[in-house]
């Protein structure tokens, strides 16, 4: 889904150096630019690809109309040679890399994109804006689904969130693994299952608890999901089951010692013949507080603020570098910063068994290929046309393989180094 002003999700800066090679004549020079991360956040075993069908989206998109052309202009943003070039700009060059749901670790060339250098350096803003976001919120949320051990989560962020980011979230989180968003955007847009249920505020509005229950089963049936914590949870408890009998679908808690409060619900919804009334909680919940609920009578989590953040790390850190200019490989050499010239080709090794054990990354060649490798990376945009990409739901079944394919210890919450190793083998 596009932005209405995505062709000046750009950075000034861009214009500045666009101006500038028009001017010396660079400006049609053919070049690679590549998206990777130097480092995982800390104590992250892997990264996740998400927002690759997004970003494609709005490049196919990515225009300047005359009133924006006349806004930079005006602002003295650019000269009347780049306003023309801008007027008439469109991205005609070819991107490539990892799949939706594809892991990633340091040094993985996750997109790569080719034209002229003009052309490929007014994508920098909008390509990182949208990778750094999604792929730190689907690495959270794939955290979370694993703590989760087969439990649903739904995600619950969209008021910790910018508006458009919620969207986005709520399809990341979807990608990851989560069950649900409470977001109707997302639902409407990518087709994610939607769900909800009332707040405290619906139970304050009315005279007791057992009115505003009796009121939203009146108008959802039993299907609906009770919050049981705005007074006393006991009460709320026998009030829910009261009112709606013991075929009531769900039970939320928000808040208080959820271990506990866990264990004592179950017992009640049991004793009151309730046993199939299934437990929800929330409440700043992260994979790790996930975690610590596993052996708890829960049924399904609610994951707001932590998965909407990335979980304490909002950015996967991504950068975009220019790596080849006509063919010639070009190197940063700045310390802690330095790149690995040249266009690369990635594989992913795997034992037999179709567990990963190492990433072979390839400067201006392409890696021995052996038994049970798999070529990574896979073309986005050719000659400036999209191609088709997989739907969402292929993408969180890629996922959830490719999960599947690393070592167990790369799905731990404790810190540890990046579970696949990546092997850079510079041009020669």
């Amino acid at each position: 889904m596009s932005s209405p002003h995505s062709s000046l999700l750009t950075d000034h800066y861009e214009l500045t150096m666009v101006s500038a090679a028009l001017k010396d004549g660079t400006a049609d020079r053919q070049c690679v630019f590549e998206v990777f991360t130097r480092r995982l956040p800390t104590g992250r075993r892997y990264g996740v690809v998400a927002g690759t069908a997004r970003l494609v989206e709005l490049i196919r998109e990515f225009r300047f109309d005359s009133a924006e052309v006349d806004w930079l202009r005006e602002a003295g943003v650019v000269d009347e040679q780049t306003a023309a070039w801008l007027s008439r700009f469109r991205f005609t060059g070819d991107i490539e890399g990892y799949a939706e749901g594809e892991l990633f670790f340091p040094g993985s060339p996750i997109l790569t994109v080719s034209g002229t250098f003009a052309e490929c350096v007014m994508l920098e803003t909008l390509a990182l804006s949208v990778l750094n976001h999604d792929c730190a919120i689907a690495a959270a949320a794939a955290r979370m689904v694993t703590a989760a051990r087969g439990r649903t989560v739904i995600e619950m962020g969209s008021r910790r969130a910018h508006e458009e980011a919620a969207v986005a979230a709520a399809r990341s989180a979807y990608l990851a693994g989560f069950g649900f968003t409470s977001n109707l955007a997302a639902g409407q847009r990518y087709g994610i299952p939607t769900a909800g249920t009332a707040a405290h505020a619906f139970t304050l509005l009315h005279d007791d608890e057992a009115t505003a229950f009796a009121s939203q089963v009146a108008a959802q049936g039993k299907g609906t999901t009770l919050l049981v914590d705005t007074y006393d949870i006991a009460q709320g408890i026998r009030n829910a089951i009261a009112v709606a009998g013991p075929d009531l679908r769900a039970i939320r808690i928000d808040s208080g010692d959820l271990s506990v409060l866990a264990h004592h619900s179950r017992e009640l919804l049991d004793s009151l013949g309730a046993t199939e009334t299934k437990i929800i909680v929330s409440g700043d919940l992260d994979e790790y507080a996930i975690a610590a609920l596993a052996a708890e009578p829960v049924d399904m989590y609610g994951a707001g603020t932590a998965v909407v953040t990335g979980s304490g790390a909002p950015t996967a850190g991504l950068v975009y570098k220019l790596v080849e200019v006509d063919g010639r490989p070009v190197v940063k050499r700045s310390e802690n910063k330095a790149t690995v010239g040249g266009r690369k080709v990635a594989i992913r090794r795997h034992k037999p068994t179709g567990t990963a054990t190492e990433e072979i990354v390839v400067s201006q060649g392409v890696p021995d290929h052996r038994p049970n490798d798999r070529l990574l990376q896979r073309s986005f945009v050719v000659a400036g046309e999209p191609v088709e990409l997989p739907g969402l739901v292929e993408s969180r079944e890629h996922l959830r393989q490719c999960l599947i394919s690393i070592p167990w210890e790369g799905l731990k919450l404790s810190a540890g180094d990046p579970t696949i190793p990546v092997t850079v083998v510079p041009t020669s």
